[in-house]
């Protein structure tokens, strides 16, 4: 069993905090769709609350590090060294319909070394990725992730997201689905781009790209990947940046091919 260090402790426990108020909230959602009104309103004060939780219980743990968070943006903290970046509910929309796939994503970003530590939580699987850079990713408390071993593209399951109304790259998200779906035994579109991370981090994606995402979104699948023996660089085969937004995650011996089909839609 593999012991988190304290950092990690203060991360898990506030992840834990906002993921059972999110979960007793996920609780009232489906009596919310039966109901003119809708779940809009609800949803917004889930999140929001969740982020009050997160900022609350980090600041205890480590007073004076700032944050970028999802809903309040920027808050400078007195250590100008450390920034935590989070995402109290990442699937909101998900959430909205009832659908139990969402996840509480936190990452500490250090300067000069970039994201140093990462927490993924879904409250409803009860299932936490977690990871420390140089030491490894991680479940739960018992089990090390690794990222696939397929090699053949033909037998492999890739992940994306799928551009909503009102968001850019319709046209170039439908030609690589078209160049890629050729070729792949699957594509899934779940609709968290947090947890799509910790999946392609844990083996159960080969693959996964995604364009036009915020730092909170990726910060902590970043270093889960890296840390599971992933490879990810920006879907156009750049080096990988937080504030690119565009990327591509895979295994080392699947990252090539994936990229070479996304180039060829091009």
């Amino acid at each position: 069993m593999t012991t988190p260090s304290a950092l990690l402790q203060v991360m898990m426990n506030a992840a834990r905090k906002a993921g059972r108020r999110l979960s007793r909230d996920f609780g009232e959602v489906s009596e919310l769709q039966v109901s003119k009104k809708g779940p809009g309103d609800f949803v917004t004060n889930a999140d929001l609350k969740s982020e009050e939780i997160l900022i609350e219980e980090l600041s205890k743990g480590r007073p004076g590090y700032g944050f970028l968070a999802e809903e309040r943006g920027l808050i400078e903290g007195t250590d100008k060294t450390h920034r935590w970046i989070i995402d109290p509910l990442d699937g909101t929309t998900n959430f909205m319909h009832a659908i139990p796939h969402f996840a509480v994503n936190i990452a500490l970003e250090r300067d000069g070394a970039g994201v140093v530590a990462a927490v993924t939580y879904n409250p409803i699987t009860n299932e936490l990725f977690w990871a420390e850079k140089g030491k490894g990713a991680f479940i739960n408390a018992e089990k090390r992730l690794r990222v696939s071993a397929r090699r053949k593209l033909d037998e492999s399951l890739i992940a994306t997201g799928i551009p909503f109304a009102g968001k850019p790259g319709h046209g170039v998200f439908l030609k690589e689905l078209h160049s890629l779906t050729q070729r792949v035994a699957g594509i899934r579109r779940f609709g968290s781009a947090a947890l799509d991370l910790a999946y392609v981090a844990a083996g159960r994606y080969d693959g996964y790209w995604e364009r036009d995402l915020k730092p909170w979104d990726i910060a902590a699948g970043w270093l889960l990947v890296l840390e599971s023996g992933g490879q990810m660089t920006s879907a156009d085969g750049e080096a990988f940046s937080l504030d690119n937004g565009t990327l591509l995650a895979a295994n080392p011996d699947l990252h090539g091919p994936i990229l070479e089909r996304l180039k060829s839609a091009a």
